[in-house]
C-alpha cells in the first residue's frame, strides 16, 4: 500500500511538472508570436503525454480538447460576431470618431490623457472591442499629443487604460465578454455587484490617469519625438454624424441589454428549458448571453438605419467585421480547449487543491489568484477567466454559498481578476496595440503595465480583502 502511494504520488508529481512546462512553453512561444491556435492543441497534448496518459492522447484531443474549444465557441461566437460587426460599423460610419472628437473638445486639450481615456471608455462600455477602439481612437490621440508636444510613447497606456481595464471588467452593465462569462457559472447578470464595480472602476481610472499625467510631466522634455513609425494621416472631420446620432447605437446596446436582463427575460415562461432537448439548464445561466445577443442585433440595425448613406461599401464593412471576429473567437476557443484538457489530467487535482487552499474557506481570494494566474499564463483575460471557472466555477459557487458570500461578489471579482495579469508582454491585445501605435515594448510597455496590470491587480486584491472583512 505504501509503495503504491509513492508511485501514484510520483506519477502525479511528474504530471504537475508536465503541466508547468507546458504552460511555460505556451507563454514563451505566444510571446514570440506563434499563434495560440497552433500552440494550444500541441502543448495540451504535450502535457497529456508527459503526464503519463499518452495512451489516451487521441481520445483526449477529440473528446476533451475539441469539445471544450467548440463548446466555448458555440456559446459565445454570436457575441464575438455581432460585437465585431458593430465595432466595424461604428468605425466606418464615422460614429466612433465623432464620439472621440466630442469628448476631446469637451474635456479640453489641456487634459489630453483624460480625454483619450474617456473616449476609449465610452466606446468599450458600449460593447466595442478594445481592438476596434484602438484603431478608431489612435489617430485622434496621436494628433492631440503631437499638437500639445506630449511624448508619443504614453499613447498606448492611455488607450489601454480606457479600453482594457475598468470598462472591460469593473463597471456594472459593461457589454464586454469578460463581464458576461461569470454569469454562466454563478447565475448572475452583467449588473452584478454595482457598488463594488463602480468603486473599483473609478479607483482604477483615477490612479491610472494620475500615473499617466505624472509620466507626461516627467517626460515633457522629450516632446512628441521624431521619426516615429505608423504616423496617422491627417483626419478630416467632414461628413461625420452628429454626436447624438453617433451615440444612439451605444445607448441602444445599453438600454436594450438592461431591458431584457432585468425586466423582459425574467418574465418569460421558460419552463421548456427543463427538458432533455435543452439540457435542463437554468435560465439564469443564459440571461446574460440572450440579452447581449438581442442588444447587439438591435444596435447593429440602428447604426445601419441612421448611417446608411455614410457607408462607402456596406458589404465590405459587414464582411470585414465578421472576419475580424474569427481570430479572437478561435484564439480564445483554443485556449479554453487547452484549459479543459489540463483540467482533465489526474495531476491537475493537486494544482486545483493548492489553488483552492491558498485561502482556506475564502473562495474570493482563491478565485482572484486562480484567474489572475491563468489569465497571465495564457495572455488572455477571457481565456484565463473561462479556464479557471470551467475547472473551479462549481467549487467556488458551492464554497461561496456555504460561507454566505453573495454570488454577485464572486461574479464581479472574477471579471475584475481577468483584467490583471493578462496584460503581461505576450498578451495579444498589447502586441496589437503597440503595432497600431508604431511603438515597441521597450518604449511603452512600462506604462501599459502600470495602468493595466499593476493598478488593476492591486485593486482586485484590495477589494477581495475588504469584502472578506464584511462577510
Amino acid at each position: 500500500m505504501y509503495n503504491a502511494l509513492l508511485i501514484d504520488y510520483s506519477e502525479d508529481g511528474m504530471g504537475v511538472v508536465a503541466i508547468v512546462i507546458s504552460l511555460l512553453l505556451l507563454m514563451y512561444f505566444a510571446y514570440r508570436g506563434v499563434s495560440v491556435i497552433i500552440l494550444a492543441p500541441l502543448l495540451a497534448m504535450f502535457a497529456v503525454v508527459f503526464a503519463g496518459e499518452s495512451s489516451q492522447v487521441m481520445a483526449i484531443y477529440t473528446q476533451v480538447f475539441m469539445k471544450g474549444a467548440v463548446g466555448f465557441i458555440a456559446k459565445y461566437f454570436p457575441i464575438f460576431l455581432l460585437g465585431a460587426i458593430f465595432g466595424k460599423l461604428m468605425q466606418d460610419s464615422g460614429s466612433a470618431k465623432t464620439i472621440a472628437i466630442a469628448i476631446i473638445k469637451f474635456v479640453g486639450k489641456k487634459h489630453s490623457a483624460l480625454a483619450i481615456v474617456t473616449s476609449c471608455a465610452l466606446l468599450t462600455y458600449g460593447g466595442i472591442s478594445v481592438f476596434v477602439v484602438a484603431f478608431a481612437v489612435y489617430p485622434l490621440a496621436a494628433a492631440l499629443f503631437k499638437e500639445a508636444n506630449l511624448p508619443k510613447q504614453i499613447i498606448p497606456a492611455t488607450l489601454a487604460l480606457g479600453g482594457a481595464t475598468f470598462t472591460m471588467t469593473c463597471l456594472p452593465g459593461t457589454n464586454q465578454i469578460h463581464n458576461i462569462i461569470p454569469g454562466s457559472y454563478f447565475g448572475t447578470n452583467i449588473y452584478a455587484a454595482p457598488i463594488v464595480g463602480l468603486v473599483s472602476g473609478f479607483t482604477i481610472m483615477v490612479f491610472g490617469v494620475l500615473w499617466i499625467n505624472y509620466r507626461l510631466k516627467t517626460l515633457a522634455h522629450l516632446g512628441y519625438g521624431k521619426n516615429h513609425s505608423n504616423e496617422p494621416e491627417e483626419q478630416e472631420e467632414i461628413n461625420l454624424p452628429s454626436f447624438w446620432t453617433a451615440m444612439t447605437p451605444i445607448l441602444v446596446v445599453i438600454l436594450t441589454n438592461y431591458l431584457f436582463t432585468e425586466i423582459l427575460i425574467p418574465r418569460w415562461d421558460v419552463s421548456y428549458l427543463n427538458s432533455d432537448k435543452f439540457g435542463h439548464i437554468n435560465v439564469n445561466k443564459l440571461t446574460g448571453i440572450w440579452s447581449m445577443i438581442i442588444a447587439l442585433v438591435a444596435a447593429n440595425i440602428t447604426v445601419l438605419l441612421i448611417n446608411f448613406k455614410k457607408f462607402n461599401n456596406l458589404n465590405k464593412s459587414l464582411t470585414d467585421g465578421a472576419m475580424g471576429s474569427m481570430l479572437p473567437t478561435f484564439n480564445t476557443g483554443s485556449e479554453v480547449g487547452y484549459g479543459v484538457t489540463i483540467a482533465s489530467l489526474a495531476a491537475f487535482a493537486i494544482i486545483k487543491e493548492a489553488v483552492v487552499n491558498i485561502s482556506p474557506g475564502n473562495p474570493m481570494i482563491s478565485e482572484v489568484v486562480a484567474i489572475n494566474v491563468l489569465a497571465g499564463i495564457t495572455g488572455s483575460a477571457s481565456g484565463g477567466l473561462t479556464i479557471a471557472l470551467g475547472a473551479l466555477g462549481d467549487t467556488y459557487n458551492q464554497m461561496a454559498q456555504s460561507a454566505g458570500i453573495p454570488l454577485e461578489w464572486m461574479h464581479r471579482l472574477a471579471s475584475m481578476a481577468s483584467g490583471g495579469l493578462d496584460s503581461l508582454p505576450h498578451n495579444g491585445a498589447i502586441i496589437t496595440l503597440l503595432t497600431i501605435c508604431g511603438l515597441s515594448h521597450k518604449q511603452s510597455y512600462k506604462d501599459i503595465a502600470v495602468v493595466s496590470l499593476l493598478i488593476p491587480v492591486i485593486m482586485v486584491f484590495t477589494m477581495a480583502f475588504i469584502l472578506t472583512m464584511i462577510v
